[in-house]
């Protein structure tokens, strides 16, 4: 499906047409280079690589310098590859060519969004999964407010079932969000505007997709 790599800047509102105000995600969405076209001639499907974002040649393989080299690119920070481009882009998407945003996406489209979600270390239950907590401060409880309470075996299974809910590391996961409206489009700034939210940090890396 037809994408583009992009950086996440943060969030903001704009006034919709209706004078409501909207909550959007602003992301810095290419522009990305076309580093590999792939045919189902040879691969055995149709599908091309984007580049995005600058990385410095000291810090790239010899093989990837090459393969940069191959596009007439700088190195990139990014390799991301989609498969079934449209026939609209048989023409854009060649090797070495720049697509920006605007080839892609046009305001109202849906698309989703793939990005790595804030990692929040350690949590408990109550936090982790929304847990009420035991509850109650009488008879002892001083102690067991945020506690996730009985596992629920005796006798029978003697011992934790697997995928049970309880304390762990959070976040730092790959997340998808789905069907997101572009609210705005500026092409002069590689700019998308995206209703709602979208995961990860400032800076990070966002796929976007139609």
């Amino acid at each position: 499906m037809p994408g583009i790599i992009g950086r996440k800047i943060g969030m903001t509102s704009v006034f919709g047409a209706d004078g409501a105000s909207v909550a959007v995600t602003v992301i810095e969405a290419g522009p990305c280079v076309v580093t590999q076209v792939r045919s189902e001639e040879k691969d055995g499907y149709k599908a091309i690589q984007l580049a995005f974002g600058e990385k410095k040649e000291k810090n790239t393989s010899a093989a990837m310098l090459g393969h940069f080299k191959k596009a007439n690119t700088t190195p990139k920070k990014n390799l991301v590859e989609f498969r079934d481009f449209t026939s609209e882009f048989d023409g854009v998407a060649e090797l070495g060519k720049e697509i920006k945003v605007a080839d892609v996406f046009a305001e109202g489209d849906f698309i989703d969004a793939v990005g790595t979600s804030k990692g929040k270390g350690f949590q408990g239950v109550v936090k982790r999964y929304g847990f009420a907590g035991v509850g109650g401060q009488t008879h002892g409880q001083h102690n067991r407010l945020r506690a996730p309470g009985s596992m629920g075996n005796a006798s029978f299974a003697a011992r934790v079932i697997k995928g049970k809910r309880l304390p762990g590391r959070m976040g730092s996961d790959r997340v998808k969000v789905t069907n997101l409206k572009v609210v705005k489009i500026m092409p002069e700034q590689n700019l998308i505007l995206v209703s709602g939210s979208i995961p990860g940090a400032k800076n990070s890396t966002i796929i976007l997709q139609k």
